[in-house]
């Protein structure tokens, strides 16, 4: 895979909440651990660093805590390369989750503790939609904004709105996550297919696609997958890309995974490779999505954009912590065997 200079330097935008993940060292259980080791992330965030490392130019548009841990918020994402010039700040608490890592066959288990944050609590008058969107090329946002309440809906539809006010395509990813949406009173089908209504790209495979259209697709692999995106292309007239994983876990440490990037002409699907030896699960959806839209701004067809996919998918499994802080260089030289030290 070779890539090519980029075709724009408008940038892309993300959208989202951004998070610390605190985590018992050494693979230990919560009720074993004495101390919790601290990252920064969040979805979105986590595909805005992936883009930047490309050498994408990058916003973030969202809100954290006006205190020290918002600063430690903003410091990290601003470390990876990306521009949070319309990251508000307002009083309140960071959101957190807890993740105890999987090992051998026990799998990793998150608990969110979310409620009530900055963010979370933020009204869409607080967030500088318009200013962020002014000249963007992309709107990145997901699924886990409007899980997180009536708030989280507002300031969801709120950037999308924006976006499509200043004619700026947005890649949606659905990012189910059931915690989340029991925790309120919620619609999570009909807020969905709202937002994903206006999305070009979705990132989501033929069970998100279930979720949206209240029905079960039928066949095996390649089949049911083509099933499921013909049927969204169908019903969201707007949708041009839709792009999935396939994944299957062998052991906590290793998974076999394949791409899939589909167009209303056609589709690519990767091969299945081997993953092994995973440091960090947690990211690597997001990886994908990375490569994905880093193919899609340099005008890559259906094939390069899934191979990219797999490409940062696979190695931010290698990689500790949320962000994917992969360069051109190891893109362009990816090997699903693996290689011998680089000198």
């Amino acid at each position: 895979m070779t890539a090519t200079a980029p075709v724009s330097t408008a940038p892309v935008v993300a959208f989202g909440e951004l998070l610390f993940r605190l985590t018992p060292p050494g693979q230990r259980l919560m009720v074993q651990a004495d101390s919790l080791d601290l990252v920064v992330g969040g979805a979105e965030a986590n595909v805005a660093s992936g883009l930047a490392s490309l050498g994408h130019a990058v916003r973030f548009v969202g809100l954290v805590s006006d205190n020290v841990l918002g600063d430690r918020a903003v410091s990290a994402l601003r470390g990876a390369g990306v521009d949070t010039r319309f990251l508000a700040r307002a009083s309140g608490r960071m959101g957190l989750y807890f993740m105890e890592a999987g090992a051998g066959p026990r799998p990793a288990a998150i608990t969110y503790d979310r409620a009530g944050s900055a963010f979370a609590c933020a009204d869409p008058s607080d967030i500088d939609f318009v200013g962020a969107l002014d000249g963007a090329r992309l709107l990145h946002s997901g699924g886990i904004t409007p899980a997180l309440g009536p708030a989280g809906v507002a300031l969801a539809r709120a950037a999308h709105a924006a976006a499509r006010q200043a004619g700026v395509p947005i890649c949606f990813d659905g990012n189910y996550r059931a915690q989340l949406w029991q925790g309120w009173d919620s619609d999570p089908r009909g807020i969905l297919r709202d937002l994903v209504s206006d999305a070009t790209i979705l990132i989501g495979n033929h069970r998100d696609i279930s979720l949206l259209l209240d029905r079960p697709f039928s066949g095996d692999g390649e089949d049911r997958r083509r099933e499921a995106a013909m049927a969204a292309f169908d019903a969201f007239p707007d949708l041009q890309i839709i792009a999935s994983t396939a994944r299957h876990l062998v052991t906590a440490s290793h998974h076999r995974i394949a791409t899939r990037v589909d167009r209303r002409d056609g589709a690519h699907q990767t091969a299945e490779i081997d993953v092994t030896g995973i440091v960090d699960r947690i990211g690597t959806g997001d990886a994908f999505a990375a490569g994905v839209l880093h193919q899609w701004l340099e005008g890559g067809d259906a094939g390069a954009m899934a191979q990219a996919g797999l490409a940062l998918t696979a190695l931010k499994h290698g990689i500790a912590g949320d962000f994917c802080l992969i360069g051109r260089a190891a893109l362009d030289g990816f090997s699903a065997s693996g290689g011998d030290v680089r000198r």
